[in-house]
């Protein structure tokens, strides 16, 4: 082995070793001699022994720490323990004083305990009256009184005073005096869009509020103020209560909801009530399309009615008159006669039936169409309800029959086209009887003049 091989070899292990200690040593020149490694070593064991000597002081310290933190623990947990057993006594003996008052409590109050009993059921009852009730916009805060009034009677260590028993029968007899009361006060009015404003309202005891326009207002009990309904009632509800908060004495006439703001039902089902154009538009396009074949049928009616008025009044005029006129019908066929005095009878029969044929459709012009539209609108009616009623089928398969109310919705616009077809073809079949029984009376005229002339030229010929 050559001398360059055994310094290579010894490089390497001194590298090693200084790879091991060299972190310790903290020196970046390289060995340049075998003694140079050899000291390189030396301070590297050096500085690795200092280290785990450090380490184990440091172990030991610790060790100490930990079992002193360990004694002060068990002393800390006897102490909490001598605490929680002295805690246990008081406890108990506090449990046995409490029971010795709670006893004596019971002795001394002796029937006094049956009337806070019936006090605090009274004053519950009466807050959750209160609660709900109209009066409680003129009068807030009403409840807050009597359930901490329920609190204090319900702790069994604060008794009533007299002044807070008598304060209970007074609200009692105040809410039965006001229910029975029509009383005007000020108060803070919400309106739908959100404004807030200081209106005068009238109170119609426990019944309705509405406000100085004459608007049904609501007692909403979870902000504890009055809001105008979104949607009032129609008819003439609004004019009475109008005329009632503008009025300052005397009977007047109002609607009052019997079911009181805690239901409220009357009023909301009068509200909900669809009004005659809600109605009609629930008839979709079919309602439509009847309404308009009923207007288009009335006005024909109408127009036909005014014609045939006039045409009646010029016949009757020419009736009394000796020349024929020919602005009417029975004066066109009379000028037939004039025109032909000499005609034998049988032509001028002819001729006149003729002209009485020309004058017909001219009178029952219309009269074809009416009677139409008098049977097809009820068809039409008809034709709605199905297709409505299918429509209503086919929610419930979707949905459900789980709400009645909506099904019967469904069911009440489905016939409302069935009810505007039947309002049509009803008025429609009068006025065609009416119609056709004015032009009958025109036709029956010139027939029975046509009839008498017919007589009065054959006579006259016979006499020839």
């Amino acid at each position: 082995m050559s001398i360059k091989f055994v310094k290579a070899a010894a490089f390497a292990m001194a590298g090693t070793i200084a790879m091991t200690a060299g972190q310790a040593l903290a020196q970046d020149e390289k060995p340049r001699s075998l003694d140079q490694l050899l000291e390189f070593v030396k301070q590297g064991q050096v500085t690795e022994a200092r280290q785990n000597r450090a380490r184990e002081q440091a172990f030991a310290t610790d060790k100490a720490n930990q079992a002193a933190e360990l004694k002060r623990a068990e002393a800390e947990r006897a102490s909490q323990e001598q605490l929680s057993a002295e805690l246990e006594d008081a406890f108990e003996a506090n449990e046995l004083l409490v029971a010795a008052k709670q006893e004596q409590l019971k002795e001394k109050l002796g029937t006094l305990a049956e009337l806070f009993g019936h006090l605090t059921s009274t004053a519950g009852d009466l807050a959750s009256t209160l609660e709900f009730s109209l009066t409680s916009a003129q009068y807030p805060d009403r409840e807050v009184f009597l359930e901490e009034l329920i609190a204090k009677m319900s702790g069994s260590d604060k008794l009533p005073s007299i002044e807070e028993i008598e304060r209970v029968w007074y609200e009692l007899n105040r809410e039965m005096v006001e229910t029975g009361q029509v009383v005007s006060f000020q108060a803070q009015v919400a309106k739908p869009n959100g404004d807030k404003l200081d209106q005068k309202v009238v109170r119609i005891g426990a019944f309705n509020v509405i406000s100085e326009d004459g608007q049904y207002l609501q007692y909403v009990p979870s902000k504890g103020s009055l809001e105008e309904l979104a949607r009032q009632p129609s008819g003439p509800y609004i004019g009475w209560a109008k005329e009632l908060a503008d009025s300052s004495e005397g009977l007047h006439r109002f609607g009052i909801d019997p079911t009181g703001p805690s239901g409220g039902s009357f009023l909301a089902a009068l509200i909900n009530s669809p009004n005659l154009e809600e109605r009609w538009h629930q008839g979709g396009y079919i309602g439509y399309a009847i309404t308009a074949l009923g207007v288009f049928g009335f006005l024909l009616a109408f127009i036909r009615l005014g014609y045939l008025a006039t045409v009646s009044a010029k016949v009757s005029s020419q009736l009394k008159s000796d020349k024929a006129n020919v602005n009417n019908p029975l004066g066109r066929v009379l000028k037939i006669h004039e025109d032909n005095p000499s005609m034998d009878t049988e032509t001028l029969e002819l001729k006149l039936s003729e002209g009485i044929l020309k004058e017909t459709p001219k009178l029952e012009s219309g009269l074809t169409l009416l009677k139409i539209i008098s049977a097809i609108a009820p068809l039409m009616g008809l034709l709605g309800t199905v297709t409505g009623m299918i429509v209503t089928f086919q929610a419930i398969t979707i949905f459900g029959a789980g709400d009645p109310k909506a099904m019967a919705g469904g069911i009440s616009g489905a016939l409302v086209t069935t009810v505007l077809g039947l309002l049509v073809a009803i008025p429609t079949v009068l006025l065609h009887t009416i119609v056709n029984g004015r032009a009958q009376r025109i036709i029956h005229v010139l027939n029975e003049q046509t009839t008498g002339i017919i007589a009065e030229h054959t006579e006259a010929n016979l006499r020839k």
